[in-house]
């Protein structure tokens, strides 16, 4: 039985963003740095408390929300039992690297769900680039080789390794990279770069990467690191037998196969982790986001042979200072507890499958609808100038279609023209049915007013 209010409802009572808002927004900007989540500055809204699916600002405005905290925010906000863990452990002790009952329990939950038969080793830290940083340094010990292969449209954090294998343009102007990092194009069928269709491509994009290592790589390569489905490119799903072909290059190579689980992992798509539709037996899984329940908490999961590799085994070797400490294992382990209790896996899967069933018939219904996707709720609409060319949508016109939203009280990450949607595991059909009732709104708005021919 999940622990959230169901059947959610948007309260709009001023402008958006309202007068409180707009004047704790203006005392904020005399100190802030520039640089914050781009949905955030363009939204305006202060943020006051959230119950489930439902945000409420100062003004007393209550937005439904399907950002989820880009992938974070699984529990939905403010979860009863998350809350009272967190009290409880706050109140006994919050900091420290010492072993807790908290942290105990944790292990031995995770260990219930491992990514893989072995890979049940696990260390902790405090934010996704953290725990990708280490898995990188763990490769490079285990297999005395310093390169590694990474995707077009993939995001494993912001920090200096992690960023040479960016695979955007994001990193421009902050070169130079670290030496021996690759991309390659990732399987992204709908805007695929090679301009074939699966299946009948023969995982193209694959062959690709293994020629491109033979003639690029100095024979170095430690790892390949891959999103067993791309969250931040536009949720995009590759083909079940990609992942699989991927690990067969990684042999080929004497490498290992480092799987981000970091948005897809606990539920996300509808199984328990994103390497499972396909079966792969990732060497190294890095975690994050929602397992902390909205605390920074992070992870790297390995096998007891990888983990045990000097200098990364040594002491002090792969810590961090806020990773496992007694509030974050708390937290952990509460949402662990609660997405297990409450079936969360089940429900992303059900509820996902109702959400995609509605908003799948907007390909038929829009003509900037390009394409639905979607595996449990972790979905993807894309906005095109032209269903032909794939042409994506303008930027001024994704924010406007935001800011539309923002208006009739639905939070959403439409501001892209790959329309990422990845609300709570908590959420019910109820308020899916009204998170799509105000979609088709703004969406009706924007075919009737041709938006993408007047930019």
């Amino acid at each position: 039985m999940i622990s959230q209010p169901k059947n959610q409802k948007p309260t709009i009572k001023t402008e958006i963003p309202g007068p409180k808002s707009r004047a704790l927004r203006a005392r904020e900007e005399k100190f802030l740095a520039p640089g914050l989540q781009g949905f955030a500055l363009m939204a305006g809204i202060v943020a006051d408390h959230a119950e489930g699916n439902l945000v409420t600002d100062v003004d007393g405005n209550a937005f439904l929300d399907i950002i989820g905290g880009i992938g974070v925010n699984g529990l939905g906000h403010s979860h009863p039992k998350f809350v009272s863990a967190i009290k409880e452990q706050v109140e006994k002790m919050s900091v420290g690297s010492f072993t807790s009952e908290a942290r105990v329990e944790f292990f031995e939950r995770l260990g219930k769900n491992p990514p893989a038969p072995g890979v049940d080793r696990a260390q902790l830290y405090s934010g996704g680039a953290e725990a990708v940083e280490s898995a990188l340094r763990l490769a490079k010990c285990y297999t005395g080789k310093y390169e590694f292969l990474s995707f077009w449209g993939g995001f494993h954090g912001k920090t200096m390794g992690v960023l040479s294998l960016m695979g955007s343009d994001f990193k421009n102007k902050m070169g130079p990279m670290v030496p021996g990092s690759h991309q390659v194009p990732y399987a992204n069928c709908y805007r695929c770069p090679f301009k074939m269709q699966y299946p009948s491509c023969g995982l193209a994009c694959v062959d690709f990467a293994r020629q491109h290592l033979k003639v690029s790589s100095a024979g170095a390569l430690a790892a390949i690191i891959v999103e067993p489905m791309q969250g931040t490119n536009g949720n995009i799903i590759p083909p079940n037998d990609y992942l699989p072909a991927l690990k067969e290059v990684a042999k080929e190579f004497n490498a290992l196969l480092i799987v981000d689980e970091m948005i897809t992992g606990f539920g996300r798509t509808g199984k328990y982790w994103g390497s499972h539709h396909s079966g792969v037996i990732p060497d190294i899984v890095t975690l994050g986001k929602q397992f902390g329940g909205g605390y920074p908490m992070a992870a790297l999961m390995s096998s007891e042979k990888t983990v045990n590799t000097p200098p990364w085994s040594n002491p002090s070797g792969s810590s961090s200072s806020y990773g496992g400490n007694p509030l974050g294992s708390a937290a952990a382990n509460a949402a662990l507890k609660i997405i297990d209790e409450e079936g969360l896996v089940e429900n992303s899967k059900k509820v996902g499958e109702y959400f995609l069933s509605k908003i799948k018939k907007f390909e038929e219904k829009y003509s900037f609808v390009g394409q639905v996707r979607g595996a449990g709720l972790f979905m993807a609409i894309e906005m095109v100038k032209d269903k032909a060319t794939k042409e994506p949508l303008p930027k001024k016109v994704c924010n406007q279609i935001f800011m539309e939203h923002l208006k009739r009280g639905l939070l959403t990450m439409s501001y892209a023209p790959s329309f990422r949607i990845q609300p709570s595991m908590t959420i019910d059909e109820g308020t899916v049915d009204q998170s799509v009732a105000i979609m088709e709104e703004v969406f009706n708005w924007v075919e009737k007013e041709r938006l993408w021919e007047k930019v």
